[in-house]
């Protein structure tokens, strides 16, 4: 699609996904595509929606005259003594090619635009038809203004006269240099009124070969009459089709922006294979070891374990930390080209950054070494228990004296009650040291939990987002300067997420002169 809001969407595509990639992108190859985009949104504010066919000829051609009968209008110069075409004159058959006319430099007094004066076929609709200055003019400004436009034109006609068809400033100067156009050339045999039938075929004949000694293999001519007005209707069968085809500015356009894009395409990467968590997971082993993480966590079970000590984390290994970025970024950056590589070095923290940043997160864990909270308090039982006991058991012996006598009831009841207690303080010790296992290992396995959850968002943060954003620009970048390419919307989307290998090139603008031309020519 090559219509002017198309254009207009894949240039704001290609400059929005331009504008994304920015200095990741080397100098050369953001110039031209830059260079594209500009270009593009000059076309399109000349118009892109006009045929624009141009007359062109040698003095006393008849070309003005031609002119004034293909317009149905008497508006060109038509010279008596000398017939010279000495301004370009321009009708267009709608009124929004000003600004293109502007451009082309027709001045305002020879414009004028065919929109409902005369009864014209609907199918010229956007066709500009240019009256241009004789080539073979004595002034120079009336050749630049002739090569200026040429390029411009969707169909070149060439006007000959029977007289000058053989002029070699005509062969040599233009029609040898356009070998390759013909598909979008038109040649004019005028004034063939004022030749005898008899010889017509044979002049006919022998321009045919002058054209095809110039390179130029197929090329329509057809003989008309701006004075008999023989031929002029076959004519505007012609313009109705070429107004049916692609401007050449449409196509010139669309090339230049499936090419910048293509260009583009060539410098961000397919999809890069990344995921988040497992790029976390793969790393966070490195910074545990440089945190200590692990003995910490063990230094905590054990100070709750034995009820003293107060373990602290040391500075991470700085040399550890830059380590793992690096292989983070060398990672994330594998599939990547040298300049976006150096964007996610960039705009990932630096290795002192990132070092603070996991000291401070293992710096924010708590690290609880108190014991359970009746342990104190059980742990007095205990030793209270113990003693009573000893206080027990060493009564009976001072009192009873001796070996006990077993059949009286009172050293039998002091020996249990000293059974009794001294079981129950083991119990209670032994209780509160289970209790203390138990916390410390909660204790250590809860330290190491947090600790590790702190260094994945670290990790996520420092590292983790910037890779995602660069990631997901580049997948943006792509998906714009895909769809800024001349493509057909179901080719664009599957082609999405990489560049078709051995693409084709884009096909020409111009396209082929309609076949009404070979049922045409030689009139």
């Amino acid at each position: 699609m090559t219509d002017d809001a198309t254009l207009r969407t894949r240039t704001d595509d290609l400059a929005e996904a331009l504008a994304i990639a920015g200095d990741r992108l080397d100098a050369v190859t953001a110039a031209r595509v830059q260079q594209a985009v500009d270009g593009v949104r000059e076309r399109l504010a000349l118009g892109v929606d006009h045929t624009v066919v141009a007359l062109a000829g040698g003095t006393g051609s008849g070309k003005s005259s031609l002119f004034n009968k293909i317009a149905r209008l008497t508006f060109a110069d038509v010279g008596i003594k000398r017939p010279t075409t000495a301004r370009v004159t321009a009708c267009s058959w709608d009124d929004g090619a000003e600004a293109l006319l502007d451009w082309i430099g027709v001045d305002r007094e020879r414009r004028i635009v065919q929109a409902g004066e005369l009864e014209m076929d609907d199918a010229l609709d956007g066709l500009v038809l240019l009256d241009l200055p004789d080539h073979d003019s004595v002034e120079p400004k009336h050749r630049e203004v002739v090569d200026r436009i040429l390029p411009l034109v969707d169909l070149l006609i060439w006007v000959v006269d029977p007289q000058k068809y053989a002029d070699d400033a005509l062969h040599s100067g233009y029609l040898r240099e356009s070998v390759g156009m013909e598909a979008s050339m038109l040649v004019l045999l005028n004034q063939i009124d004022t030749v005898p039938p008899g010889r017509r075929d044979e002049l006919l004949a022998d321009l045919d070969r002058l054209l095809v000694d110039d390179g130029l293999q197929g090329v329509p001519v057809v003989a008309v009459s701006a004075r008999s007005g023989e031929g002029v209707a076959q004519v505007h069968e012609l313009l109705s089709e070429v107004c049916e085809r692609q401007t050449v500015a449409a196509g010139r356009a669309a090339g230049e922006l499936d090419a910048a894009a293509r260009l583009l395409l060539a410098h961000v990467p397919a999809e890069v294979p990344w995921e988040l968590e497992q790029a976390v997971a793969r790393e966070l082993p490195a910074l545990v070891a440089a945190t200590g993480l692990d003995a910490v966590a063990g230094q905590v079970g054990a100070a709750v374990s034995n009820g003293y000590g107060m373990p602290e984390f040391p500075p991470p290994d700085r040399d550890a930390v830059t380590l793992s970025r690096a292989r983070w970024l060398t990672r994330a950056g594998a599939s990547l080209p040298a300049g976006w590589q150096r964007s996610l070095a960039e705009s990932a923290q630096s290795a002192d950054v990132l070092r603070t940043g996991v000291y401070e997160a293992v710096r924010s864990i708590r690290l609880d070494v108190s014991g359970p909270r009746r342990a104190r308090t059980l742990r007095r039982l205990a030793w209270g228990l113990g003693v009573a006991a000893a206080v027990v058991g060493t009564f009976a012996g001072f009192v009873l004296g001796g070996t006990p006598d077993l059949s009286a009831p009172w050293p039998v009841v002091l020996w249990c009650v000293t059974g009794v207690l001294l079981v129950a303080a083991l119990a209670v010790g032994l209780g509160v040291a289970v209790a203390r296992r138990r916390l410390a290992r909660r204790r250590a396995e809860g330290v190491a939990r947090e600790g590790r959850a702190a260094l994945e968002k670290v990790l996520a943060d420092g590292l983790g987002l910037p890779t995602q954003k660069l990631l997901a620009e580049q997948r943006r970048v792509r998906r714009l300067a895909q769809s800024a390419r001349d493509l057909p919307v179901a080719a664009r989307a599957a082609n999405d997420g990489s560049l078709p290998p051995g693409a084709a090139e884009p096909p020409s603008s111009t396209g082929a002169l309609p076949r009404a031309a070979e049922s045409t020519a030689r009139g």
